[in-house]
């Protein structure tokens, strides 16, 4: 395709001075630029100015949020300035599938199986950091998980070049309305996606292998086909993301079970992110510390899953530990660090440490009945993992 119809404010007009088929010296420059882990001056800035400071929360609690490529000294600043007055705090990184540690805890956000539930559901998971030192099994576990989902991203590029794989987006297309030439233009810049991850294999740090580092890479052409155009692709490349995750192989994952297993025997804690998402989990009876029912992505049902756990710690046995009950704020710390032009808002608009439930006034009347407050929630979660 050396020739593209870009539909404008101002009508349609035909970009012939682009080259959307071959692999150029700027495509190469803005492919290093995104997956270098290194962060400019500009991009410390964004990260070290917080545009709220929560000068009156006295309480921090954050067990599930991604710091991404940012540095956890960065963001120990960042903390810092938002919350300037905090007395007591249990801030857990939970990186996906990758163990990352902060102030004497670790955590990680661990993608398994459901055997019951035919599904991929999530669990975060939280130790002292002492407890998973020596820890090989559960790391070589993770290692294992994190290649795993690292492959979804080839197997994303490949569904939208391999001409055998097309039902995907021809369903895709049918979903989304894109025409000939938004599938055609995602074929294209795919294929040159493809071709310098093979070609810079040797120096693409794993974590920067993806999902999104393709449609990060469409964003960076705004500039040449424009906004409309641009979005267009994205919510088509997001429809066959959906239908990609849909078919992805599960039975490569750990199962729920051997996950809780390992992380008990370390004697760390387990939380189910996102039940909003995972309902029959709720029902399976895992061995948990607690579930999350608030989360930027899941707010839905917040007071009814609280009232949930209260009703379900009035029956348990005066010898059985008490359901937590936790928020997530799941930020990702990597969105801070885009040009606002190309951020996610919702994303961006997520703080680490903030989750706005707590203070919501139908919400804080249910916790008032569980006798459920952000500080006691530090103390008794800090007593299970010690």
């Amino acid at each position: 395709m050396g020739s593209i119809l870009l539909k404008k404010m101002n009508g349609y007009v035909e970009k012939t001075d682009l080259n959307f088929e071959e692999i150029t010296e700027w495509d190469e420059s803005i492919f290093k630029n995104l997956i270098s882990l290194d962060l400019r001056d500009d991009q410390v800035e964004q990260v070290l100015t917080p545009p709220i400071v929560y000068s009156n929360h006295q309480d921090v609690l954050a067990v599930h949020w991604h710091p991404e490529h940012v540095p956890m000294e960065l963001i120990k600043k960042r903390i810092g300035i938002m919350f300037p007055v905090r007395k007591s705090e249990l801030i857990i990184p939970t990186q996906h599938n990758v163990l990352m540690e902060n102030d004497g805890y670790c955590g990680v956000e661990v993608d398994c199986y459901s055997r019951g539930f035919g599904a991929k559901v999530q669990l975060l998971l939280h130790f002292e950091k002492s407890k998973v030192e020596n820890a090989e099994i559960l790391k070589s576990m993770l290692s294992h998980t994190f290649k795993y989902r690292s492959s979804q991203l080839f197997d994303f590029i490949e569904t939208i070049v391999n001409p055998e794989r097309q039902e995907a987006l021809q369903e895709a297309a049918g979903e989304t309305g894109a025409n000939d030439e938004v599938v055609e233009f995602t074929k294209n810049v795919s294929k040159k996606l493809k071709g310098m991850l093979e070609k810079y294999e040797s120096i693409t740090p794993a974590e920067s292998v993806k999902n999104k580092l393709l449609s990060n890479y469409v964003d960076t052409m705004r500039g040449a086909i424009g906004d409309r155009f641009a979005n267009r692709v994205q919510l088509f490349l997001k429809a066959v993301k959906i239908i990609v995750k849909r078919n992805f192989p599960l039975y490569y994952f750990y199962r729920v079970n051997e996950i809780i297993e390992e992380v008990r025997g370390l004697g760390g804690g387990v939380v189910i992110p996102h039940p909003e998402q995972f309902w029959p989990i709720l029902l399976a009876g895992y061995d948990v510390d607690g579930y999350e029912v608030w989360n930027p992505q899941s707010r839905r049902y917040t007071e009814f899953l609280i009232n949930v756990v209260n009703n379900q710690n009035k029956t348990i046995k005066a010898t059985s530990k008490p359901v937590l009950i936790f928020m997530g704020d799941d930020t990702h710390m990597g969105e801070k660090t885009k040009d606002p032009k190309f951020q996610n808002r919702e994303k961006a608009g997520r703080e680490i440490g903030f989750q706005p439930a707590w203070e919501e006034l139908m919400t804080s009347k249910s916790l008032i009945a569980g006798n459920i407050s952000k500080a006691s929630l530090i103390t008794e979660y800090r007593a299970r993992l010690s």
